[in-house]
């Protein structure tokens, strides 16, 4: 089985800001493999399947600082074992300019609390990362720029980059990290 982790908060008040873009990008992942969200304790999930492969996609309710909350319901000695392949965090990052998409495997949570919350969970920060920037404003709290909704000039951007994010998901799921790797982290993409 693999698990696909969207990042975000719940609730309409969060639901077009810049932190849950992870939120953004699984709904788009189940669209396109038409499956559909149910609601379970602290968590939603789309079920499907990828070349004989289970994919849970899930979508966190505890919000993003205990995030690693749901994910460790998923988490069992077979997916442990299958790191980092099993388990595909998607998240916002800020230090990547706005639209830009990175996929990695392990490393730090670079200020992440979702990312953060996870690893501390799970006991381990060797798993996929699906990355879309959302940029920075130097001017402006960090807290208020994640939570705040895009602007209208960079709604486009990202609704492009939803749709790629997507697209890299399921390449990372059907044909490996290194392939997935090799098209999209791309700075012409």
């Amino acid at each position: 089985m693999i698990i696909v982790v969207g990042l975000g908060n719940p609730g309409k008040k969060y639901a077009n800001t810049r932190h849950n873009v992870g939120f953004m990008i699984v709904d788009e992942v189940a669209r396109k493999l038409n499956v559909d969200f149910k609601e379970k304790e602290d968590y939603f999930i789309a079920e499907a399947k990828i070349n004989d492969e289970d994919i849970a996609i899930i979508k966190p309710t505890t919000y993003m600082n205990l995030s690693g909350r749901a994910v460790k319901k998923f988490i069992n000695e077979k997916i442990l074992q299958s790191l980092p392949m099993s388990l595909i965090v998607v998240h916002d990052d800020l230090d990547l300019p706005l639209g830009k998409i990175k996929i990695k495997r392990n490393g730090s949570s670079g200020g992440h609390r979702g990312v953060q919350s996870i690893i501390e969970s799970i006991g381990t920060k060797d798993f996929i990362r699906v990355k879309l920037g959302i940029g920075k404003d130097p001017a402006e709290e960090i807290s208020d720029y994640v939570l705040s909704p895009f602007k209208r000039e960079e709604k486009a951007i990202i609704r492009e980059k939803l749709t790629v994010a997507a697209d890299a998901i399921i390449t990372l799921i059907t044909e490996g990290l290194d392939k997935a790797m090799n098209i999209y982290n791309r700075d012409d993409l």
